[in-house]
C-alpha cells in the first residue's frame, strides 16, 4: 500500500464524520467574496444496516455533508471515515474502489439522468466503468435483474427518460444506485419532487432492498412524516450545526433541543381535529451563514436564550441514548 493509503482505525461504524467543517466562497464583485460556512465542526456516526435521516429546513447543510461522505467534497478539516478509512487519504485507486460501495440517489429524477443514454445504457453504465463484466451478455442479464428489483418492466429496456413519470425515473436512478452492490447508499431527498402516492411506492421499495441487500441508508430530509417512516435514527441540523442525535421514536416522543421541537411543530398533522391547535412559532432575526452569530447559533430564535448562550457554543452532551447540544439541557 502507497504513503497516501488511508488510515484504517478499528471502529465498528461504516460512516463516522468527525468535527467536519466546509466552507464556500462566495464572489461579490471586486471585493473578492465572502465564505459561507455550510457545515461546522460536525461530527456523528452510522452503523452498517441502518437509516440514519439527517434533517432540517433549507440551508442547514445537509446536503452538503451529504456529498463530504461520499467524497464528492473535499472537508476543509476534520475527517470522514468509510470502513474505518479516512477517505481524504485515499489515492485515486483506492478511492474508486471505495466508490463501488457508496453510491447516491439524487432528489431530482428528472436532472439526474441523461436524456440521451436508454435505461440500458444509464444502468449499465456503473458495470462499464469498473468493468465489472467481460461480456455485453452478462451485462445486459445483470442491468435486467437490477430492472427488475427496482420495478421497471423489461419492455422498458430501450426507453429513454422523456417517455417516463417521475416515479419511474427515480426507480431508474435507484437501479444504477444499486448495481455494484454498495454497503452505503446516500438519499438525497430522493422522494420530495414526487406525488404522495408515489413516494410510499418509493420509500416501500428503499425499504424492501435494504432488507434484501443489508444496505446503509444516509436519509437526508425535510419531511418529518418521511423521516419517521424510514429511520431508525435522526440526526437534526440548524445553520451548518448538529442540534441533536437521537433514537427516531424518543426525539419525536421528547424532543430535547429547542430547535427539534419546533420542527415537529410545525409538521403538518394529518387529524383535522388538530389543526386548530396553537403552535409556537420561531420568532427573531434568522441568522445568515456568511456571518453566523456567536455562541449558540440558534439563540436568536430561541424562547430559552440565556446569556451563556449569547457567547458560548454549546457542546454535545450525552443524556441517555441522545446526544444534544444546549446549554438548557447542561
Amino acid at each position: 500500500m502507497s504513503d497516501m493509503s488511508a488510515q484504517v482505525t478499528n471502529s465498528s461504524h461504516l460512516i463516522e464524520a468527525e468535527r467536519v467543517v466546509k466552507n464556500f466562497r462566495v464572489m461579490d464583485g471586486l471585493r473578492g467574496g465572502h465564505l459561507i460556512q455550510a457545515v461546522s465542526d460536525v461530527s456523528f456516526h452510522i452503523d452498517q444496516g441502518e437509516t440514519l435521516a439527517m434533517v432540517g429546513e433549507s440551508g442547514c447543510g445537509k446536503s452538503t455533508m451529504g456529498r463530504l461522505i461520499l467524497r464528492l467534497l473535499v472537508p476543509d478539516s476534520g475527517v470522514v471515515r468509510f470502513e474505518g478509512r479516512d477517505l481524504a487519504g485515499m489515492n485515486d485507486s483506492e478511492l474508486l474502489q471505495t466508490r463501488r460501495r457508496m453510491q447516491i440517489i439524487f432528489q431530482d429524477p428528472y436532472a439526474s439522468l441523461n436524456p440521451r443514454m436508454s435505461v440500458y445504457q444509464i444502468i449499465a453504465e456503473p458495470l462499464v466503468t469498473h468493468r465489472v463484466f467481460k461480456s455485453k451478455k452478462e451485462t445486459e442479464a445483470r442491468v435486467r435483474q437490477l430492472m427488475a428489483m427496482a420495478g421497471i418492466r423489461p419492455e422498458h429496456i430501450n426507453r429513454y427518460p422523456h417517455q417516463f413519470s417521475g416515479g419511474q425515473r427515480q426507480r431508474i436512478g435507484i437501479a444504477r444506485a444499486i448495481a455494484l452492490n454498495p454497503k452505503l447508499l446516500v438519499c438525497d431527498e430522493p422522494v420530495s419532487a414526487l406525488d404522495v402516492s408515489i413516494q410510499a411506492q418509493i420509500l416501500n421499495l428503499l425499504y424492501d432492498l435494504q432488507k434484501e441487500m443489508g444496505l446503509t441508508y444516509l436519509f437526508i430530509s425535510h419531511d418529518l412524516s418521511v423521516v419517521r417512516y424510514v429511520s431508525d435514527r435522526v440526526c437534526v441540523m440548524f445553520l451548518g450545526k448538529v442540534c441533536e442525535v437521537g433514537e427516531t421514536e424518543e426525539i419525536f416522543a421528547n424532543p430535547l433541543h429547542p430547535y427539534t421541537t419546533f420542527l415537529l411543530e410545525a409538521a403538518p398533522k394529518p387529524d383535522p381535529h388538530m389543526r386548530k391547535e396553537k403552535k409556537a412559532l420561531l420568532t427573531g432575526e434568522m441568522p445568515s451563514p456568511v456571518n453566523p452569530p456567536d455562541g449558540c447559533r440558534f439563540h436568536t430564535r430561541c424562547p430559552y436564550t440565556m446569556d451563556i448562550c449569547r457567547h458560548e457554543a454549546p457542546a454535545m452532551k450525552r443524556t441517555g441514548t441522545r446526544q444534544v447540544a444546549c446549554h438548557k439541557e447542561g
